[in-house]
């Protein structure tokens, strides 16, 4: 007599290496007793703490499965924890990173095994997991929602093979349980490669010993990335995206699909003394094979000699018919000064923090930088642009203001052929000076020099929209976008392109734009801006309710604004055609008077 097939409901975990064939391609007999030393000491026990079983190993990975998906979520948040401190000693390309998936579902049970398609479903989840990561499906998000203090990013629906109808998928994200670091919003799909060579420069890995030295090893990997990107035939993702990664053993493959990108270099640096030693391997992400790797020995004295050549080196590797010339004059040296050097990197680090606190600490370093080397374009140029975000917040007297514009005219004068001066000088002296035109030029300028350049292309694109060249600024915004798509400040593109919308009358687009904006960064000062654009294009719309709330929050932000107020502020350097246009929008919205 046939026996009837027994059924449960279960929640299943599914769990693999990340990478494993290229682990084991490296070190196959290490990489299994690693495994095996996991496995033994950190995932079997997790499993039986939180009252599941292991179903069986697979190899690279196991099946496990629990009576309760809160016990199974909380099992997979403890082993991605319990990783980040095994293998300390173990390079970072070579650490075992697992992806975990965890669905909920009707599973066929046999004596050693379980299938169905609860099983598949986990099985497809784990595959969309980053290295490090864990992916859900809705059934289980809905079921621990309430009860486990982690965060959900919707993924979407996503088509998983073998699985006839769409998944929508959720990642884990909570950084005080699972991960040092929250996980960057990701395309959904691939993005395209671009027509010409891709490139992604990612964090090189500290080997210096101090953590201290971080802005240091991010210095040299700026410098890189700056270098590599003003080849005009290299397609260079920008720095704010690379990165995202930092902290994180990658995936190439994945690094691939969320920039669009087919190369990826990756590195480390040491530094003792006096000596400093660079390590770089370009990675082809396609196949994942180590098309050029090269170490490069020195000391302080030649560092910015060192950064050349690992430049020249990965820019040879990718186009070996490529003149050696051609790179030499693509590559800027910042400064003969290497305590000015240092200063300016600590003075970006603060500078990127984003905080009142944090610009009067990198206007400071600054000061320094341009006493030891007052012909230092870039340091003028930053500190240019640094003013000119206090000044939009009011944080800083007019007097304070008015000593950025001198030195954005330095940076433009004296960074002639240095991009990074020459945008930010050129910001700053269409901020606090009014001279959107001048800047516009220096901006433009330096597009010619290096045509990767979101910073300059997000610049380009905020004074075309200034200037009442919505069509223009749009363009320029969504270039500043694809290449940095994962930019921890994309709100500022957001932004940018919410007011050319508006002043391109297209006005459901603007309010579209800034959501996505305040989606991103809801409460910091500095989106007052967003919150105008959107109350104005909702004024001409005549959704004037939707309108008040946003002046109310712009309210909340810079209380005590007035239309004059709004007028002083930016009668500076918006265009009267386009200042007359949006303040009408705002009168619309309720905006007051006095």
């Amino acid at each position: 007599m046939k026996q009837p097939v027994q059924r449960r409901l279960a929640a299943i975990l599914a769990a693999d290496v990340a990478g494993y064939s290229r682990l084991m391609g490296t070190d196959e007999e290490d990489t299994h007793e690693r495994l095996k030393a996991h496995l033994r000491e950190l995932v079997e026990p997790k499993i039986g703490e939180h009252r599941g079983r292991t179903v069986k190993n697979t190899g690279d990975g196991l099946l496990a499965e629990f009576a309760s998906v809160v016990d199974a979520v909380r099992c997979a948040a403890e082993v991605q924890r319990g990783m980040i401190d095994r293998e300390p000693e173990v390079p970072d390309a070579r650490r075992i990173r697992f992806r975990i998936g965890v669905n909920l579902g009707d599973v066929i049970v046999e004596e050693h095994d379980i299938f169905g398609d609860g099983v598949n479903v986990a099985a497809r989840l784990e595959a969309l997991a980053e290295p490090g990561g864990i992916c859900i499906s809705r059934v289980v998000r809905d079921q621990v929602r309430d009860r486990l203090d982690f965060t959900f990013e919707d993924m979407g629906e996503q088509q998983v093979k073998n699985i006839a109808r769409p998944v929508r998928v959720y990642r884990v994200r909570d950084c005080a349980v699972l991960i040092e670091e929250p996980l960057p919003a990701s395309p959904s799909q691939p993005l395209p490669l671009p027509d010409k060579p891709s490139l992604a420069v990612l964090p090189f890995q500290n080997m210096t010993g101090d953590p201290e030295q971080d802005y240091f090893v991010d210095g040299i990997v700026e410098e890189i990335t700056t270098a590599i990107s003003r080849l005009p035939w290299l397609f260079v993702i920008a720095r704010n995206s690379s990165f995202t990664y930092k902290g994180r053993a990658v995936d190439v493959k994945q690094v691939a699909r969320e920039l669009g990108v087919r190369y990826v270099l990756e590195g480390s640096v040491r530094k003792a003394g006096n000596r400093v030693r660079i390590t770089g391997q370009l990675i082809d992400t396609t196949t994942g094979a180590h098309i050029w790797g090269h170490r490069f020995d020195g000391t302080l004295d030649d560092i910015f000699e060192l950064q050349d050549e690992v430049a020249s080196h990965v820019a040879g590797a990718i186009e070996p018919k490529l003149r050696l010339s051609e790179i030499e004059r693509a590559i800027r040296k910042p400064t003969e000064s290497l305590d000015a050097y240092d200063l300016y990197l600590r003075a970006l680090a603060q500078f990127r923090t984003t905080t009142v606190e944090s610009w009067r600490e990198a206007i400071a370093l600054l000061r320094r930088v341009l006493a030891l080397d007052p012909s230092y374009a870039p340091a003028a140029g930053l500190f240019a642009w640094c003013r000119a975000r206090q000044k939009d917040l009011r944080a800083i007297s007019d007097e304070e203001a008015a000593e950025g514009v001198p030195l954005a005219r330095q940076a433009i004068e004296a960074g002639k052929e240095d991009p990074d001066a020459l945008c930010m000088g050129g910001f700053g002296l269409a901020v606090l000076a009014g001279e959107r035109a001048t800047g516009l030029r220096a901006i433009e300028r330096a597009l010619a020099f290096n045509p990767n350049s979101a910073l300059a292309w997000n610049f380009c694109g905020w004074l075309h929209g200034w200037s009442n060249r919505p069509d223009s600024a749009i363009e320029a915004l969504h270039r500043a976008i694809r290449l940095s798509p994962l930019d921890p400040q994309r709100w500022v593109f957001y932004g940018g392109l919410a007011l050319a919308h508006l002043v391109a009358g297209a006005y459901e687009e603007a309010i579209e734009w800034a959501d996505r904006a305040l989606h991103e960064n809801p409460r910091g000062t500095a989106v007052l801006g967003v919150h105008g654009y959107k109350a104005a294009a909702c004024g001409y719309l005549g959704r004037i309710e939707e309108g008040r709330e946003c002046v109310k929050a712009y309210h909340e932000l810079r209380p005590g604004s007035t239309m004059a107020s709004a007028q002083k502020v930016l009668e500076r350097f918006y265009s009267p055609e386009v200042l007359a246009f949006y303040l009408d929008g705002l009168r619309k919205a309720g905006f007051p008077e006095e």
